[in-house]
């Protein structure tokens, strides 16, 4: 298990911020090169590599890395989003799992075109034109398709929470790469207490859900309690199946975070005081000097969630 404290992030933000950010990235980046590394060792029997984390792991940006380092090694590559095999949803179909409260289970494996997919990936080894779907989210619904075809030797990446799970890799076994991307660091305050990764990428949900999608904060703490769930039951049963472990945590990111969300979580204060996913994620941040994001390199994983 890595850790860092809060102290020792502090040091770096106060001898040399920029050494520190650059220091970040380059450890994120050298994992990323080694995942490429061995999917080029691979590509000619494992054209297909399926990518799989949880909510806020860095899937997309992990899956657009290594697209690009695996083009720079002259192997060609694509990747898609398995978001755009969701089925079309309306709340009252009665085909899709129900949480215990009647509402639509959104974390279940089967919101996706389980047999479109599969059959998707044996087409795509096979060299086979596709037409992979593109889903609206604002609708719940397919808004048409987009035709694909595998070029000689390119690699297709796919990248999904559910992308590790059996229903879904089915006989693609023979032909995959399988990759899971989280947070693996803890961060330890000066009262010994540490941070649970599945917090810090609440904090990276936080961020994204309240600059680019419109959601206050409280409901994303109601939202995150569904998606842990969800995590325990469809996705962290499945990491021994990967080939490729990635630790997407980034050592800068916590304080970038202090300076992006911390004064809009104390101001909910007295809505979110009580929550314990919020009570320890404000106790950490106090603790964290501010980061000026103004200096985090554009194509950096925290962009995912802070934007440019």
């Amino acid at each position: 298990m890595k850790i860092i404290s809060t102290s020792e992030i502090n040091k770096y933000v106060n001898d040399n911020v920029q050494q520190f950010i650059i220091n970040s990235e380059e450890k994120y980046k050298k994992e990323l090169s080694e995942a490429a590394d061995k999917i080029y060792l691979r590509s000619k029997t494992n054209p297909i590599v399926l990518i799989s984390g949880p909510s806020g792991s860095g899937k997309t940006t992990s899956a657009l890395h290594i697209e690009k380092l695996l083009r720079k090694r002259g192997l060609p590559a694509h990747t898609i989003s398995m978001d755009n095999y969701f089925l079309p949803l309306t709340k009252d179909d009665d085909s899709f799992p129900k949480n215990s409260d009647g509402t639509i289970d959104l974390e279940s494996p089967y919101r996706l075109d389980i047999p479109l997919l599969k059959k998707h990936m044996k087409m795509l080894n096979e060299y086979k034109e596709i037409n992979v779907p593109i889903y609206d989210f604002k609708t719940s619904s397919r808004s048409g398709y987009k035709p694909l075809k595998r070029a000689k030797n390119e690699v297709i990446i796919l990248e999904g929470i559910h992308a590790l799970n059996p229903l879904i890799i089915g006989e693609c076994k023979d032909y995959a790469t399988f990759i899971y991307v989280s947070v693996r660091t803890r961060i330890e305050n000066k009262n010994d207490d540490r941070l649970h990764p599945r917090l810090i990428r609440l904090m990276r949900r936080l961020c994204r859900d309240m600059l680019f999608r419109g959601r206050i904060l409280t409901e994303t703490f109601k939202m995150f309690k569904s998606v842990s769930r969800g995590e325990e039951e469809y996705i962290m049963q499945f990491k021994p199946l990967a080939d490729i472990d990635i630790d997407t945590f980034i050592p800068f990111e916590a304080s970038a975070y202090r300076t992006t969300i911390y004064d809009d979580l104390i101001k909910n204060a007295d809505e979110l005081k009580g929550n314990f996913d919020y009570d320890m994620i404000v106790e950490f941040l106090k603790e964290l000097k501010p980061l000026p994001t103004d200096l985090i390199p554009s194509d950096s994983l925290i962009r995912e969630f802070i934007g440019e």
